[in-house]
């Protein structure tokens, strides 16, 4: 993603709100990439019907953890897996988060920058 420098002027918003849209939408994928990853170890190393695979990885994805009612009658292959899972999703919430973040905290400090440069300018 290319990002305006310091000295160069502001983005007009329009121009903003595409770049934001763009990252909303990278991060959208990013998700829909990490609940099929998901999903495809359950039903692979698990067993478990789609749907179950689409629960149990939406659940983890979204920090909940897994839901599983089968008592200990877990595979250990799925335990593996759902072990895995669970750190690849938290790493990538914060991937998500800083893509689909990023253009606003860019406009924020840039923002500050033009106003810092404009008063060393008066002086």
């Amino acid at each position: 993603m290319e990002l305006e420098r310091r000295h160069e002027p502001l983005l007009p918003y329009p121009t903003f709100l595409r770049r934001l849209v763009r990252s909303v939408l990278v991060g959208v994928a990013i998700v829909l990439g990490s609940l099929a990853i998901g999903v495809v170890g359950y039903r692979w190393s698990g067993g478990l019907s789609w749907l179950d695979s689409l629960y149990n990885a939406s659940m983890i994805l979204g920090g909940m953890g897994p839901v599983d009612d089968r008592g200990l009658a877990i595979p250990a292959a799925e335990k593996w897996f759902a072990s895995a899972y669970a750190l690849f999703a938290g790493m990538a919430l914060l991937v998500i988060v800083g893509v689909m973040f990023a253009p606003l905290f860019h406009r924020f400090l840039h923002h500050f920058h033009l106003v810092e440069d404009e008063g060393k300018q008066t002086r």
